[in-house]
């Protein structure tokens, strides 16, 4: 990097996940500070209003790569592949750093920059979570090449103590990964009184993870509707039957804001969730809080939130019907959790994030794409 000059940063994104979300953010906040963000788009095309919330964010310019996603790939040489393009296009782009939200590029690429991978999920930290026992071939041959990109990355960071616990733990590191808490704005949406108690819940429903599942069983059980925001296809075509839970499909960040401002209890019932945004957004408007008993949520909301073991549908409708009958408890939690959201700020995202940005540059030098052993 040029002395005075500019920090440009290249960092991959796709628009199948709340990595979208955060990626965006993230430039937008680096924009503050002057960074002049490329966002290379790996996997499925976005959106059109995807692509209109890019065009108006400032600091930052999309490419549409075509390339596909680790998680998507029909084989290691299809992300080794995408690795080398990633690397090359850094090149002409003239990045000065490069941020990979997934770790295969990194096992392949010769990056002639440093390198910082944030580790939002892996095949991995899911299989232990979700199934445990021997993987199947096509999570282990995903497992091994992110493990190489790990260990070519000049850092790795992540959301969650818990999360980069369990990463370490899953790919055998040297070092536990640097936890920078994931951050957004509080949505801007007034606050506004519902005519009747409800429940709400966003996501990526078809991910066996989220555990829609369970809430939709838990909703049979409530005397009032219980709310989903989300695609129930996934990527691969398969579509999850939800039939208890009121769909709302696929919603805008601004419909999604509307939702919580009318004041709804939020529910996640999500066993593997290396942070939550859609939970952070609940937070930061107010709402009361109901989760799945976890590491990662304990870790972030302990205090603020009702705790439920994960999986248990007659839990959930217990607790979400305990908390619509006691409006107290209901103001008396959003307001907690309100306050705990102020420690999951966008703007100390990514002062720490450009903190750790310099300290990867003043410390590293010469051609990335080194071999690292295992």
């Amino acid at each position: 990097m040029r002395e005075g000059a500019r920090l440009r940063l290249l960092m991959t994104v796709d628009a199948v996940g709340g990595v979208w979300t955060y990626a965006l953010d993230l430039a937008g906040a680096l924009a503050r500070h002057g960074v002049e963000t490329v966002l290379a788009v790996l996997g499925p095309p976005p959106s059109p209003d995807q692509r209109a919330v890019a065009a108006r964010s400032a600091g930052l310019r999309l490419v549409e790569t075509g390339l596909p996603l680790e998680w998507l790939a029909d084989s290691a040489a299809e992300v080794e592949a995408t690795g080398e393009a990633i690397a090359a296009l850094a090149a002409a782009q003239g990045a000065d750093l490069v941020q990979l939200n997934t770790a295969g590029p990194a096992a392949a690429g010769r990056f002639r920059v440093p390198v910082v991978v944030a580790c939002h999920s892996c095949v991995a930290t899911w299989w232990r979570a979700m199934r445990g026992g021997p993987m199947p071939a096509d999570f282990a041959w995903r497992t091994a090449l992110v493990g190489r990109g790990y260990r070519r990355a000049d850092l790795l960071v992540a959301p969650s103590a818990s999360f980069a616990a369990a990463t370490r733990a899953a790919y055998d590191l040297p070092e536990t990964p640097l936890v920078i808490h994931n951050g957004r704005d509080a949505s801007a949406a007034p606050r506004a009184a519902a005519q009747e108690v409800f429940a709400f819940t966003a996501g990526r429903l078809w991910d066996e993870g989220k555990d829609a599942a369970t809430l939709d069983r838990a909703a049979a059980l409530l005397p009032f509707p219980l709310l989903a925001a989300g695609p129930v296809r996934g990527p691969h075509g398969g579509v999850v039957a939800l039939p208890h839970l009121r769909l709302l499909g696929q919603l805008p960040a601004v419909g999604i804001a509307g939702w919580l401002a009318a004041g709804p209890i939020f529910v996640s019932a999500a066993r593997y969730e290396p942070f939550g945004l859609a939970v952070l957004e609940a937070a930061q408007a107010g709402c009361a809080l109901v989760l799945a008993d976890t590491p990662g949520f304990r870790e972030l909301w302990d205090g603020a939130a009702v705790f439920v073991p994960p999986g248990g549908a007659e839990g959930f409708a217990t607790a979400l019907r305990a908390l619509a009958a006691d409006r107290e408890r209901r103001a008396t939690l959003g307001v907690a959790a309100r306050e705990r959201a102020t420690r999951y700020g966008l703007d100390a995202q990514a002062g720490a994030m450009l903190e750790a940005y310099h300290r990867v540059l003043r410390g590293t030098g010469g051609e990335r794409g080194r071999d690292v052993a295992a």
